[in-house]
């Protein structure tokens, strides 16, 4: 009857164990003006392609650039913040695999000892002997999730788990952008340089002509010693130039997971710049904007914060479980027999002293839900300012190109028909100097125009949220980091499995 009785009982809190959790459901914050939030995009918006956000994950093969391609696989692979995100994934998941197993018995101990006594009687009044006795017992304490800990526990962990999926996009999404942005900066690069030797070439040869002629007292010293200026001007610009080139190649080096130096098949790219432009944009950006990988890790971070609150809060009510053991002991004396000890029932622990302290922990997790749903609200204003930013810097670019282009063409024509006038005595030689600075300014200046246009290329797709792709067991780590942490024992079959796909909305 007694066992009955203390079976009923578990039954019973086993029963209401099953309450719903303490503490707020999750549910993702509405961003009032998102749904209404349809921007042109200064003429870029176009609803006619909508196989878009399909290929927003492989954006950069619309350069068509074998080089950049190879530079992207080679990030992919040996970038350290990328396997760090990796990594961190690898984390979240054990986490989440401690977080689980709270719901199962907390305590679980086994104690064991034995003994052996000698006695040594040298009175000869009794015989020697020996005394053996061994004890063996189990105990186990299960504190039932009566009003939903360990289920909030699980409940955080998990979205902490997918969080760490969607940074480690996100990671992936930024080296992407980083990579292609260093690679068209470097080549922006050596292009100004080679217009700058062109350049100082031809005031070189001017230079040569004033000094032939001032040597023959044709010309003053003063035209000699504007084109000395001139040229020596030009060629002092070109060592920043190269410092500038030697610093891109070193942050696209560290980008690789390299040394600064030697990154295979740079010395051998040209100078070239695509002519690209975006494809048409559909007229959802919106949707856009909020499958944005750090948008939804902030979603994911205030959902996980959410439920510490129920943790906390579960802390100022009393916590109600289950213990037992059972017990074995023997001796070898005959005045000791074998004894087995079994013992069970519930047990009830309450801080209820502590109420201020636990109802203040609350009120702090509280206090961190808010701070992580105001972060959820700045990610997402963040991430329409940098589609907005891009988008206004792709039209302008464009536009600033095409004057550029046909201000070059005029200082082209401007230095042919001062050098002729020159030549033949129709007008004097500041006219050619000043032909010469106008188009070795104006040629700069379309050279980086060109390269701030791919910028705003690459940075409209990033904005967008290209960039990345699922990652599987094979690209969320290198070969060899896996083979690192498998060697250590500790993984068994998780190296093994896929990231879980987070679902595109908390509900």
């Amino acid at each position: 009857m007694r066992l009955a009785r203390q079976l009923t009982l578990a039954l019973a809190l086993l029963t209401t164990a099953a309450c719903a959790p303490l503490g707020p459901d999750f549910r993702e914050p509405e961003v009032d003006w998102l749904a209404a939030w349809q921007p042109s995009l200064y003429g870029q918006v176009d609803g006619s392609d909508p196989a878009f956000e399909d290929s927003l994950a492989r954006w950069w093969t619309r350069f068509e650039d074998p080089q950049l391609a190879s530079l992207l696989a080679l990030a992919h692979r040996d970038n350290p913040g990328l396997r760090t995100a990796g990594l961190r994934v690898l984390e979240a998941r054990a986490a989440l695999g401690i977080a689980s197993g709270s719901r199962y018995p907390q305590l679980q101990r086994i104690e064991g000892s034995a003994s052996i006594a000698g006695v040594d009687d040298s009175s000869g009044l009794s015989p020697d002997r020996s005394d053996t006795s061994a004890s063996l017992g189990l105990s186990l304490a299960w504190e039932l999730d009566f009003w939903g800990r360990f289920r909030r526990a699980v409940e955080s962990a998990e979205a902490a788990s997918f969080a760490s999926i969607t940074a480690q996009r996100d990671a992936q999404l930024l080296l992407t952008a980083e990579v292609a942005a260093r690679y068209y900066d470097y080549k922006t690069t050596l292009r100004r340089i080679r217009v700058a030797r062109e350049n100082v070439r031809v005031q070189a040869r001017s230079l040569e002509i004033t000094t032939r002629l001032y040597d023959e007292g044709q010309t003053s010293e003063l035209d000699l010693q504007q084109a000395k200026v001139q040229y020596l001007g030009t060629r002092a610009g070109i060592p920043s130039l190269e410092i500038a080139l030697a610093r891109q190649r070193n942050a696209l080096a560290a980008l690789l997971g390299r040394p600064p130096g030697d990154i295979p098949g740079l010395e051998t790219i040209d100078d070239s710049l695509p002519a690209v432009a975006p494809e048409a944009i559909p007229a959802l950006p919106a949707q856009l904007l909020a499958r944005r990988p750090d948008v939804r890790t902030a979603a994911w971070q205030a959902a996980a914060q959410s439920a510490r609150i129920g943790i906390a809060a579960a802390d100022l009510y009393p916590a109600i479980g289950l213990a037992g053991s059972v017990g074995w002991s023997g001796s070898s004396l005959a005045l000791s027999p074998d004894r087995t000890v079994l013992a069970a029932g519930p047990t009830l622990r309450w801080n209820i002293l502590n109420y201020g302290r636990l109802e203040n922990a609350v009120r702090v997790e509280d206090a961190r839900l808010q701070q992580a749903l105001e972060g959820y609200r700045a990610a997402v204003l963040t991430a329409a300012r940098e589609i907005d930013d891009a988008a206004v810097q792709l039209v302008k670019t464009a536009e600033r190109q095409g004057d550029l282009d046909a201000s070059l063409d005029a200082a082209e024509r401007s230095l042919a028909l001062a050098t002729r006038r020159y030549q033949e005595g129709y007008s004097g030689f500041q006219r050619v100097l000043d032909a010469q600075r106008a188009l070795a300014a104006q040629a700069d200046r379309a050279i980086s125009n060109q390269g701030d246009h791919l910028q705003a290329v690459i940075q409209l797709y990033a904005a967008l949220g290209g960039g990345w792709e699922p990652a599987t067991a094979e690209t969320l780590l290198p070969a060899e980091t896996r083979e690192q942490l498998r060697a250590r024992g500790a993984w068994d079959n998780l190296l093994d499995a896929a990231p879980a796909d987070p679902p595109a909305h908390h509900e």
